[in-house]
């Protein structure tokens, strides 16, 4: 839930910035803004809740605590990439995929009923998904809008950002 009010907030919060600061609002940079703010929060996550992300991924899977930290680093990354008008449609695509490839360490951690944040399996299991998946589903149409569509879909000389 926390990552949708960072994203829409920091959505608001943007486009109120684009608006004081450049006399309009621009829905395309506040769009990608808001998406790197909620990526640098949940990046920062797998570093700061480490122990309760290790237990999302299956016992299987080697080197558990690695993969934590590599997705934490590629959210960072995509964060800084998408700032980046020549990278942000690459950044779009590279980040719908991730979006897609980590939804079963959602699903598998629903199941076991994991809270990452504390660690524990005393989380709220199954019924998460109705909110995680369509949350996914959202993080996914939100980057494709805002990365790959409306940069497509504007003139290279108008952009605004």
């Amino acid at each position: 839930m926390k990552p949708l009010f960072v994203l829409l907030g920091a959505f608001l919060l943007a486009l109120g910035a684009t608006r004081l600061f450049g006399g309009s609002l621009n829905f395309l940079l506040a769009g990608n803004v808001a998406m790197a703010v909620m990526l640098l929060f949940t990046g920062a996550a797998h570093f700061a809740l480490t122990n309760g992300m290790v237990l999302m991924l299956p016992e299987w899977l080697p080197g558990r605590k690695a993969w934590v930290y590599f997705t934490g680093v590629v959210e960072l990354a995509a964060a800084v990439g998408l700032l980046v008008p020549a990278l942000r449609p690459l950044v779009g695509w590279l980040l719908i995929a991730f979006f897609v490839l980590v939804l079963p360490g959602n699903i598998y951690a629903a199941m076991h009923h994991i809270n990452y944040q504390k660690g524990t399996t005393d989380g709220p299991g199954p019924r998460y998904l109705w909110f995680r998946i369509p949350l996914q589903l959202l993080f996914i149409a939100w980057t494709w809008y805002f990365s790959v569509h409306l940069p497509a879909a504007l003139p290279l000389a108008s952009l605004p950002y």
